[in-house]
């Protein structure tokens, strides 16, 4: 397929296309399916998110946390990653936890770590981005149930709601 992109005033058809008024000829370039690979980008952030993920629960382990769950939410959440629960004994293990994490992601090069909660420190949410993380004193824990929601098994895709 040929077509003529011309400004001139006249183009004249020839045999072999159309040619423009200094004789050029102007083809359409045929489309071609790109070849499936995966992203440099989409690569360097599943190693961004598994760095993340292991900073995490090493901060976690490292800061005493207790009962710490990870909940993979790839396929179920466009949030992040992975979520990963924990539980502090009280207000000031709970704030000591979040610090403790809140510096790891920072160390670690994970970028700039967005916080709530920390002052009343019942409940803390973090967020670096690829994991989010909430720590809790055991009773908000036990009253929100967060990971129950979370570890939800995925639905067929042919399941009506």
């Amino acid at each position: 397929m040929r077509l003529c992109l011309s400004f001139s005033r006249a183009a004249e058809p020839s045999a072999d296309g159309v040619h423009g008024s200094k004789g050029t000829t102007l083809r359409t370039a045929l489309r071609k399916k790109a070849d499936v690979t995966p992203s440099p980008v989409a690569v360097s952030r599943n190693d961004e998110a598994s760095r993340a993920i292991k900073t995490v629960l090493a901060s976690l382990e490292d800061s005493k946390a207790e009962n710490i769950v990870s909940i993979d939410i790839q396929g179920k959440s466009s949030l992040g990653d992975y979520m990963v629960v924990a539980s502090g004994r009280s207000h000031r293990h709970v704030s000591a936890v979040a610090d403790h994490l809140i510096k790891a992601i920072k160390d670690a090069g994970l970028g700039q770590a967005r916080v709530e909660g920390l002052a009343g420190a019942d409940w803390v949410l973090i967020d670096s981005g690829d994991v989010i993380v909430h720590v809790f004193r055991p009773e908000i824990r036990e009253f929100y149930n967060i990971e129950k929601l979370w570890q939800a098994p995925d639905l067929d895709e042919e399941t009506i709601h």
